[in-house]
């Protein structure tokens, strides 16, 4: 187990979302942007470490916008503001009026787009072997853990990768949709 730093670029993780409460024109929504879920990338398991000072918002807090799909120029609305909870990235969204923003917010507010994704860049990696524990003592290796990282934007996602997550999904098949996944990621270590 050890702690480096690894080059990488932005990177996407998906997460969920719900209209505030008394918003009357519902424009504004609180999302969950990220969590500490496993997640395969093309090096092996990838963990977003929420703990005390790992993730950097200020991006987000300062200038953060919602895209579409991650789209520089398709711009949705502003970040109004973002915190963690519960390990979860959280933010407070709002969508502006122009017509695509409205498009979009009316799919999202219709249960039709779920997804949620966020672009962030990895600074510090603990690195945790086959068999081992990371240092926090939450996750068991082979995993790849970002304990120092910077959130860029929030993205509505027409494809989120990660099924587990979403809007209007039930714990049950959240819980169910784990099971699945845990199964194959047993299934996996076995096999290597």
């Amino acid at each position: 187990m050890s702690q480096k730093k690894k080059s990488s670029g932005e990177r996407c993780f998906n997460a969920q979302i719900r209209v505030v409460e008394g918003d009357e024109n519902k424009r504004k929504f609180v999302l969950s942007f990220s969590s500490e879920e496993p997640y395969m990338r093309w090096f092996g398991l990838e963990i977003l470490s929420h703990e005390e000072g790992a993730i950097d918002l200020s991006r987000l807090s300062e200038m953060g916008v919602l895209l579409f799909n991650h789209h520089r120029d398709q711009v949705l609305g502003k970040v109004l503001r973002v915190w963690v909870e519960n390990d979860r990235g959280m933010a407070e969204v709002e969508f502006d009026d122009d017509e695509f923003s409205e498009t979009i917010r009316k799919k999202v507010a219709s249960g039709t787009l779920k997804g949620v994704s966020v672009s962030y860049r990895v600074n510090v990696w603990e690195e945790v072997e086959a068999g081992a524990t990371s240092s926090d003592g939450k996750h068991k290796g082979p995993c790849s853990i970002a304990k120092k990282w910077v959130a860029y934007e929030i993205s509505i996602a027409t494809v989120p990768a990660d099924p587990s997550v979403g809007v209007g999904r039930s714990s049950e098949e959240m819980e169910l949709e784990m099971w699945h996944m845990e199964r194959q990621l047993e299934i996996n270590r076995n096999y290597l």
